[in-house]
């Protein structure tokens, strides 16, 4: 038999939730194009720049319908993003005071030390700021349109991509005038925008198609699939936890049926077939849930580690588990009825360093650690089995944290990975495929039942079991009994009804509940649970009804921002002590 090797199931998941009003078509945040245009493309770039690599990438659909979305304003001259729609502004002297505001407050947000302080242009732009913002709104008279358009400017190069700066002779241009930006500079920095979104999904698609990456889904507006079907299901990991005052949301099975066909149909359009695997909302699994992902052929989804604990607990009815490198290193199979699917269970630690650590180190440093890890795993390994080691994490929040976007890091992470003599990079459904060969040099755990929870904890704390959190989920309760009354009258058009649906599947989503907390910044929380009460506003508006009162008050209030416990886009998937 040959040598066991140690197979790396690198995986990057790419989702923004859908920020549009819906019934004006504008984007109240603009999180979405900025992660476009500085991580999806650098993302793209590190696998074009080494052939060699191999990953694999989760889109979810809500992110691809606004990237498509922001190509056709683009397309149609008519942009619908507040943001984008000021840098395309012919006068900047003619801002109005809500304008200029919105500038003030939007472009000065990233992190500061990699992605404001090493541009001395942008650095002063903030210093002169902050020497008059005690003036309040007399600062407008000392800050002028020339002001606003420099900052405007040096707000969307300090997010643009690494590969772009370096690589663009436009943003290079941009970069070196440094101030004094035109109406010309600003309307070239806005055509690389448009080129750049608008080749993300032909870029990505193309990848695929040469066979260095696998592109997975989510249920279509990232729901939490296991809390739709049975708010109950919290209580496997969370045994005491308060629930909302409906137990089950209603109908919840079709919705989640619903969003797992959207995504099917999206990733077809877009990516020419149906993905073999998805990566549910948050890695949120039950049985129910991952039952009914196989009843519509998906092959393989993944979760995190604290699941995998709690469901060999739970299937083996023991009360110690071997250690963890005898049982974490490999997929397992779950079985129901004449279906099955393959699940995988990231690596907390490895991927956590990524996610955490190794953005205060030097490049040469992290990298080394993690081959390090990896050996170490490689060699810890006494069976003829090799090891499977997945690393899953999000690939779009972390490299604002690292130095130039994380450019030096990543590009020498696949350069180490794609030459060495121990590690195969595979997708999942490599892994997955080869697996279920009875001579397979691969493992294969079995799995009787699965623990309901997520890759946070392995739990569905972060989503339910708060007084705030559960407020969230009775007010979109309310809500979708209304619809369905409504739906039930028959008072609606088809196109009415395809209106509703898209509006309530959008309240739906997991992001919304992500938010609500005291481990989240206050004015992080404010956006959010503005935004998730303004859909839900908007759902009863297209079904003709008038919003509660209720939807005036806020949800969750955070915490002051110097004290909260996260910076909010990313947790750890286990508590740190």
């Amino acid at each position: 038999m040959t040598a066991p090797k140690l197979y790396l199931n690198l995986y990057w998941h790419m989702h923004q939730p859908d920020y549009r009003d819906t019934l004006s078509g504008e984007y109240v945040l603009p999180w979405t194009y900025l992660h476009a245009i500085k991580d999806y493309t650098d993302m793209a770039y590190h696998l074009e720049s080494n052939p060699k690599a191999r990953a694999s990438f989760n889109f979810v659909p809500v992110l691809l319908d606004q990237l498509e979305d922001y190509s056709q304003q683009f397309a149609q001259g008519h942009l619908r993003d507040p943001l984008l729609a000021l840098l395309a502004k012919e006068d900047m002297n003619a801002l109005n005071e809500e304008e200029r505001y919105l500038i003030l407050d939007s472009c000065f947000k990233g992190h500061h030390e990699k992605m404001l302080a090493p541009f001395a242009y942008y650095q002063c732009l903030h210093n002169m700021y902050t020497k008059l913002e005690p003036l309040g709104q007399s600062m407008f008279n000392y800050l002028s349109g020339q002001y606003m358009a420099d900052l405007i400017v040096w707000y969307h190069l300090a997010w643009t991509g690494e590969s772009v700066r370096r690589n663009s002779s436009e943003i290079q241009a941009l970069m070196e005038k440094g101030s004094q930006f035109t109406l010309e500079d600003r309307q070239t920095l806005l055509r690389v925008i448009a080129e750049l979104i608008s080749g993300l999904i032909p870029r990505y698609r193309a990848l695929e198609t040469s066979g260095q990456i696998e592109i997975s889904s989510t249920p279509h507006y990232h729901p939490i699939l296991p809390l739709l079907l049975d708010f109950r299901s919290t209580r496997d990991a969370m045994p005491y936890a308060p629930l909302p005052h409906t137990l089950q949301y209603p109908d919840g099975r079709q919705r989640a049926r619903a969003h797992i066909e959207e995504a099917q149909a999206s990733h077809k359009q877009r990516f020419g077939k149906l993905p073999k695997g998805m990566w549910p909302a948050e890695g949120a699994v039950s049985y129910e849930a991952l039952t009914l992902l196989a009843e519509h052929g998906v092959q393989w989804a993944a979760t995190g580690e604290g699941v995998l604990a709690n469901s060999l607990y739970k299937s083996f009815d023991t009360s110690e588990l071997p250690p963890r490198q005898e049982y974490l290193y490999k997929p397992y199979r779950v079985s129901s009825g004449l279906q099955d699917i393959i699940c995988f269970f990231r690596d907390d630690h490895l991927s956590d360093k990524i996610g955490f650590e190794y953005s205060t180190q030097h490049a040469d440093q992290a990298v080394a650690d993690f081959i390090a890890s990896l050996e170490q795993i490689h060699a810890g390994n006494s069976s003829e089995k090799s090891r499977v080691v997945s690393v899953i994490l999000d690939g779009e929040n972390a490299w604002e944290y690292y130095p130039y976007n994380g450019y030096y890091f990543l590009s020498q992470l696949y350069a180490a990975l794609s030459e060495h003599e121990h590690i195969v990079l595979a997708t999942p459904s490599e892994i997955a495929s080869q697996c279920r060969k009875p001579s397979s040099n691969l493992p294969l755990g079995h799995l009787p039942t699965i623990a309901a929870g997520s890759w946070v904890y392995g739990s569905f704390s972060t989503w339910i079991g708060s007084p705030d959190k559960n407020l969230g989920w009775d007010l979109l309760c309310e809500a979708k009994q209304a619809y369905d009354e409504v739906l039930r009258e028959g008072l609606l058009n088809d196109d009415e009804q395809a209106a509703v649906a898209r509006q309530l599947a959008i309240c739906e989503g997991s992001d919304w509940f992500w938010w609500f907390g005291d481990y989240n910044s206050a004015i992080s929380v404010s956006s959010f649970d503005q935004l998730y009460r303004r859909n839900l506003s908007n759902l009863y508006h297209l079904l003709n009804l008038e919003p509660p009162a209720n939807l005036q008050q806020s949800i969750s209030s955070g915490a002051s921002t110097s004290s909260a416990a996260n910076a909010g886009t990313m947790r750890r998937g286990q508590e740190t002590p």
